[in-house]
C-alpha cells in the first residue's frame, strides 16, 4: 500500500469515529476523539454560532477557521465545500446562496456523508447535496462552481497541489475560493511529524506557508490574499506525550510556528478580477508584498 493510501485510510478511520459520536464527548478541532488530557483537542476551532445558517447538529467542531464568513457568496451561486463533514459549512453557504443557488458538499468518509444527508433532510434543504469522493479527484464537472470553500481539510490530503488543481478545474472562470487551513513556519519536531494522531489532527500533515501559497500561484490563480491568520498553540499536556521538557522549550522558542490561515484566490476569467473585500487584516507575520511567498 502506498504511503498516501495509508494516510487516507487513517483519516477516513478517524473521521468515521467522529461521525458516529456526538459533539460533546468528541468535540475537537480537526481530529481527535476523547478528552483534553490525551487528544488533539479544540485547539483551532472558531465560533460559528453567530453566523446565519448555523446548524448546531451539523457542527462537529472540526474546523480551524470560518471560510464561509469570508467567501462573499451571492444569491444564486453554486458553492462547493471540500471535506463537508456533517454539513455545517454547507448549511451556512446555503443561507448565503439562497433557494436559487446550489451547494455541493464532498467528503470521502461514508459515515460523514450519511450524517450530512440526514441533517439536510431534517432541515428541509433540497438544494444542498452531499457526494462521496476524494477532493483530489472531485466527482464534479468542469467550470461548475462560483465559489469553493473548505475548512481545515487540505492539510489532511497527501497531494495538496493536486487538490488545488482540482479547485481550479471545477471553478467557473472568474470564480474564487476562500479556504481555511493549517500551515507551518519552520520544521516540526520529528516526534510530531511522525505521529498518526497529529496527522489526523491537522498538524503533521500541514506544509510550509510559502509552499502552500506558491502551489496556489502555480495552479494559475490570481489575486491571492490572506484574509485571516492566527497562531495555533498546542497545549503542554499534549506536547508532553511526544517531547521532553527540553524539546518543549525549544519548540516554543519561536523558531517554529503553526498557523490557521484563510486564503482567497480567484480563477482568471471574464468577470472582474479585482480581489473581493478582505474582512479582517492578517497579522504582521503573514505573507507580505515582495516576500516572494505569493
Amino acid at each position: 500500500m502506498k504511503n498516501s493510501e495509508k494516510l487516507k485510510a487513517l483519516v477516513r478511520e478517524k473521521y468515521s469515529e467522529i461521525a458516529l459520536q456526538d459533539k460533546a464527548p468528541g468535540q475537537s478541532s480537526c481530529c481527535g476523539t476523547g478528552d483534553a488530557s490525551s487528544k488533539v483537542y479544540n485547539m483551532m476551532i472558531d465560533d460559528y454560532s453567530n453566523l446565519q445558517g448555523y446548524a448546531q447538529e451539523a457542527d462537529l467542531g472540526l474546523g480551524c477557521g470560518l471560510p464561509t464568513q469570508f467567501a462573499k457568496i451571492k444569491k444564486g451561486d453554486t458553492v462547493i465545500d471540500l471535506g463537508s463533514g456533517a454539513g455545517n459549512d454547507c448549511f451556512i453557504a446555503r443561507h448565503e446562496t439562497g433557494e436559487t443557488g446550489k451547494v455541493i458538499g464532498i467528503d470521502f468518509t461514508p459515515a460523514m456523508v450519511k450524517k450530512a444527508r440526514m441533517n439536510a433532510d431534517k432541515l428541509g434543504f433540497n438544494n444542498v447535496e452531499f457526494r462521496e469522493g476524494d477532493i483530489d479527484d472531485m466527482p464534479v464537472g468542469d467550470n461548475v462552481a462560483d465559489v469553493v470553500v473548505s475548512n481545515c481539510v487540505l492539510n489532511l490530503v497527501p497531494d495538496k497541489p493536486q487538490v488545488i488543481k482540482e479547485i481550479f478545474r471545477v471553478l467557473k472562470p472568474g470564480g474564487h475560493f476562500s479556504i481555511s487551513d493549517i500551515v507551518l513556519l519552520g520544521q516540526l519536531p520529528k516526534a510530531l511529524q511522525e505521529d498518526a494522531e497529529m496527522y489526523a489532527g491537522c498538524v503533521s500533515g500541514a506544509i510550509q506557508k510559502e509552499e502552500y501559497l506558491n502551489a496556489i500561484n502555480t495552479a494559475g490563480f490570481k489575486n491571492i490574499s490572506l484574509q485571516k491568520e492566527k497562531p495555533i498553540v498546542i497545549p503542554d499536556n499534549i506536547l508532553e506525550k511526544y517531547l521532553s521538557t527540553e524539546e518543549i522549550t525549544e519548540f516554543k522558542s519561536g523558531k517554529t510556528g503553526i498557523f490557521s490561515v484563510t486564503v482567497f484566490a480567484q480563477k482568471p476569467g471574464s468577470t472582474s478580477e479585482k480581489p473581493l473585500e478582505i474582512l479582517e487584516k492578517p497579522q504582521a507575520n503573514s505573507c507580505a508584498p515582495g516576500s516572494g511567498c505569493c
